[in-house]
């Protein structure tokens, strides 16, 4: 499949060029001030054909290395990546040498269908404690759930990284049967508070259930224990925990500049979704939706139920997200505040603009793979991960 979309790419450059080179030779006859932008065309076809286009700037992404079904990364404050892998690996990637270690003492996990290991991320204070956060699957005799571990990342051992002193922090609960809408995504804020997002594991109305996790944005402290201004703590037991309901599947959760929590989700056919989440708010799933169900039973429109938070936007057809991060890079400053997405169907990084009235889509970068995360590191290095068996690590240059 790389093979076909690199040819297929070169031979459209190939076609581009033929076009721009017969307008050049026309403008060129008319006055030669235009060889100048002769030059710069030639310079923009001789970029190589990981290069992509974006309104603002040409973006070149360099493939750096490859990884088994990734689903996650995390940047340590020496520049060297953690990477999760769905059947159940971290890797250690020093991208100086491109060197590869396997991380010890990762746990056993469930690796079937949208459910393995998942994300990763590290404590707020890890220079200090070396904590690592990260999702995963786990079975039981009432079915499969998500769990979120912590564990001290020993670095001590230069070939050898292992994972000592695993704690549960997080038990989804209830457990179901089936292997999808897991969406584990794990998160900090300023403050040192855990976010998590949990899907409804495709059961629909536990959604709505406030003793469920299924279909909610989880916080925490970082110790597992409920913070006392959550806004059902009063309620005690599994409500306490929650934040925000009414969810499907919500792959991807990021602060942006202000603090302001930001949710991406996949919708049932159509609907996709960018959330704006706000403390005690039903989203409204599976009440209302943009989309329908498979079945091809309708959903009422989110504009029938004003009672229900509605998506800032949502797209039909479906972008399928898989990731968001807030860019705060300085590499591409038209980006800046903005929310970028990670799509799997549609192949792309989807680009918006959270500061317009109303808030819409910038731009797509087409990547021509399917993307299952973005990583943007404390230095503005922005990480691209390719979905699947043998998927690329990507870095814009």
């Amino acid at each position: 499949m790389k093979v076909f979309c690199e040819k297929d790419v070169s031979m459209q450059r190939f076609k581009h060029l033929l076009l721009f080179m017969s307008v050049g030779w026309l403008v060129s006859a008319c006055s030669s001030s235009d060889f100048s932008q002769l030059k710069a065309l030639k310079e923009y076809f001789d970029q190589p054909d990981d290069t992509r286009n974006s309104k603002f700037t040409l973006l070149h992404f360099q493939k750096v290395s490859y990884f088994n079904s990734p689903w996650a990364l995390a940047a340590l404050p020496d520049g060297r990546l953690l990477v999760t892998e769905k059947a159940g690996a971290i890797k250690l990637f020093e991208p100086a040498t491109q060197k590869i270690l396997s991380v010890a003492g990762v746990p056993t996990v469930v690796d079937a269908g949208q459910g393995g290991l998942g994300d990763i991320v590290l404590h707020p204070d890890f220079q200090r404690n070396h904590l690592i956060y990260f999702s995963y699957v786990e079975s039981s005799d009432q079915g499969t759930g998500a769990v979120v571990d912590r564990a001290e990342l020993d670095l001590s051992q230069a070939q050898q990284p292992r994972l000592l002193h695993r704690q549960r922090i997080w038990t989804q609960q209830p457990k179901v049967r089936g292997h999808g809408h897991f969406s584990y995504r794990v998160l900090f804020d300023r403050d040192g508070k855990l976010w998590i997002s949990s899907g409804e594991r495709q059961q629909f109305s536990p959604a709505q259930d406030l003793q469920s996790h299924l279909g909610k944005i989880v916080r925490l402290n970082a110790d597992g224990s409920v913070p006392s201004d959550n806004p059902l703590y009063a309620q005690g037991g599994t409500a306490a925990q929650l934040w925000s309901w009414g969810h499907r599947n919500p792959l991807g959760i990021a602060f942006d500049s202000q603090g302001q929590l930001w949710e991406v989700e996949m919708g049932p056919k159509g609907g996709d979704e960018l959330n704006q989440i706000h403390k005690g708010r039903n989203y409204g799933y599976p009440l209302v939706s943009n989309g329908d169900h498979y079945s091809g039973i309708k959903i009422p429109r989110h504009s029938t139920r004003p009672e229900f938070q509605a998506p800032v936007v949502s797209w039909t057809p479906v972008i399928s997200p898989s990731s968001l991060i807030i860019y705060q890079g300085k590499r591409i400053p038209q980006w800046t505040g903005k929310a970028l997405i990670g799509g799997l169907s549609s192949e792309s990084i989807i680009v918006v603009d959270l500061q317009q009235k109303p808030i819409k889509e910038l731009e797509r970068i087409e990547m021509g793979q399917r993307i299952r995360g973005l990583l943007q590191t404390p230095t503005g290095d922005l990480w691209v991960i390719e979905d699947g068996e043998n998927a690329a690590l990507l870095k814009l240059q």
